[in-house]
């Protein structure tokens, strides 16, 4: 590997393929590059989120998160091995458990906005939904490890509870979405607090 980093422009893929990590030669738009490319755009947006201030738990979190897409982009460059353990998610699912536990319960759904870190941390959401769906794509034709589809379902649920918690540094709150319901459900309740005429 490291005589492949010291020189980063090849040529090779100048034909319109690139090599997987057990020097087999696929197109670039195979179902199995096009998942790493996705789990490499979800890394490089969490580096961007981890240049917000948030929690020094949150930032270790995340910095372990990278180093564990990092295995599994890893994982999906070289057919057959295994690099991403399933301690990695249940590193998740403690985390999501502790985050939510400390969030107040949502009564409406809410908008990917808020903080400048929040907003970020929705942007990580949605790229890691959309590496999830083609690891699911890959493993649709190749046999694949179940725990990288399960690790990108979960950091997506986790993404989403790290924005309302980024939302929350300084008093911040949720920007909630201003349906319908919830406009009648306020205007019903307002109603109700007027006095008798």
């Amino acid at each position: 590997m490291g005589n492949r980093l010291s020189q980063i422009a090849t040529r090779t893929g100048d034909d319109g393929t690139t090599g997987l990590g057990d020097n087999t030669r696929v197109p670039k738009n195979h179902l199995r590059v096009q998942a790493m490319g996705d789990v490499d755009e979800l890394n490089s947006n969490i580096g961007l989120l981890l240049c917000e201030p948030m929690p020094a738990a949150v930032r270790e979190l995340l910095i372990d998160v990278q180093h564990q897409l990092f295995n599994l982009g890893g994982e999906l460059s070289m057919p057959g091995y295994t690099l991403l353990k399933p301690e990695a998610l249940l590193q998740l699912d403690n985390a999501l458990a502790d985050h939510n536990a400390a969030l107040p319960r949502l009564a409406e759904f809410i908008l990917p906005a808020g903080t400048r870190g929040a907003s970020v941390a929705h942007v990580c959401r949605t790229v890691a939904r959309r590496a999830e769906r083609a690891v699911v794509a890959l493993g649709a034709t190749e046999e694949i490890n179940d725990t990288l589809r399960r690790y990108l379902n979960r950091l997506s649920d986790l993404l989403f509870v790290l924005a309302r918690v980024l939302n929350r540094i300084d008093g911040g709150d949720d920007v909630y979405w201003k349906s319908e319901r919830m406009a009648r459900a306020a205007a019903a309740e307002s109603e109700s607090k007027e006095p008798n005429a």
